[in-house]
């Protein structure tokens, strides 16, 4: 992929903790991308250094070929929306988001007219005079979004924008931000903990981990086809199990032989080979609960186990099962069974089934 922002091996210490370490990642114009991962993992850090607010120990930003490396923050054509908004709150609206264009010294009219656009572009025209203090929270984000793209910036920095908004203002706020890049075209880097955020907006997901990047793909691959045990794990929830491939019955496919379960058939790269110790996920809503055994065993994969918890999430249930010392998390619908009395309860003997298909071998091996 040609990039329009280009990171190149860039590192950054804080005395001896290596918050980014050695990464490198090519963003294309106009995307929406995401540096995904938990707290303390570089997220945050990496964007500053993107921003000009941190200096890199090593490595280089480059944005169209410029190098930005050396550049003071007010020199980059990039802007960030912080978590807290950072608004002025003696400024009406429309004087915070005029702040930029003063600075750069636009003439009056220019800024108006720039204003004005960008206040019908996030819906806020009618709420130009108000001070910060008399909106709610999704409106003063939105003030700091505009604020930040009065100028017109090449690449908008996104810090944690929605984390002080609660569930269903973030939800709202995360569909108008979506559909806000589509309209601006800017290419949006957007830093959360948060996985569903980050697989709602982005084109694709940069998945971090201790100041490196596991794993960059778009959402629907990193759900499906995780290539570490962390980013399986950290993505969505994932039922694991370990064992050693007997066989490789056909391209694609291996069995594995596991104590808790048998030796089911799991999809497989084919870098894995006989022999080897694995690790292979399935994801809660892959699998199906059963009374009975399936009656094609040569299509499911299937084992006996016991109802632990059962909990109610209005469309779905989740089920705790255990086979062994294994637990396994299944959900599914909740009109899955033909009445109440069908459903699996706590201590009731099920069957767990799922499909090839639907279970994968991660990358790594196991850790003891």
């Amino acid at each position: 992929m040609e990039g329009h922002l280009t990171l190149e091996n860039l590192s950054k210490r804080f005395g001896s903790h290596r918050a980014v370490d050695g990464i490198s990642l090519q963003i294309a114009r106009g995307e929406a991308f995401s540096l995904l991962g938990p707290s303390g993992c570089g997220k945050t850090t990496l964007l500053r250094m993107i921003a000009g607010f941190e200096q890199p120990d090593a490595g280089r930003i480059l944005l169209d070929g410029k190098d930005l490396t050396s550049l003071p923050p007010e020199k980059r054509p990039v802007n960030t929306v912080f978590q807290n908004y950072a608004l002025f709150p003696h400024l009406s609206v429309e004087d915070n988001i005029a702040f930029g264009p003063k600075m750069a010294g636009k003439c009056r009219t220019e800024i108006e007219s720039a204003v004005r656009a960008i206040l019908v572009l996030v819906k806020l025209q009618e709420h130009a005079r108000k001070l910060p203090a008399q909106l709610s929270g999704g409106q003063r984000q939105r003030v700091a979004i505009a604020r930040a793209l009065v100028n017109r910036p090449q690449v908008l920095l996104l810090d944690e924008p929605l984390a002080a908004l609660d569930l269903k203002l973030r939800q709202h706020m995360l569909l108008e931000l979506k559909a806000l890049h589509e309209q601006v075209g800017t290419t949006f880097i957007y830093v959360t903990h948060d996985q569903g955020e980050a697989m709602s907006l982005s084109d694709r997901i940069a998945v971090m981990n201790e100041g490196r990047v596991e794993q960059v793909d778009a959402p629907d691959r990193l759900y499906d086809t995780p290539e570490t045990n962390f980013v399986a794990g950290f993505v969505g929830d994932a039922n694991f199990f370990t064992g050693q491939i007997m066989e490789k019955p056909q391209d694609g496919y291996v069995r594995v032989f596991c104590d808790e379960i048998g030796h089911p058939m799991v999809r497989s790269a084919d870098s894995f080979e006989v022999g080897q110790e694995v690790r292979v996920m399935v994801r809660p809503e892959k699998i199906r609960l059963t009374r009975e055994p399936p009656d094609d065993e040569d299509v499911l994969n299937a084992f006996a186990a016991r109802v632990e918890e059962v909990s109610y999430f209005g469309a779905y249930m989740r089920w705790i099962v255990r086979s062994g010392d294994a637990s396994w998390i299944v959900q599914m619908p909740n009109n899955r069974f033909a009445s109440p009395s069908e459903t699996p309860k706590r201590g009731d003997r099920v069957f767990v089934c799922f499909h090839p298909e639907e279970a994968r071998v991660v990358k790594h091996a196991p850790v003891a």
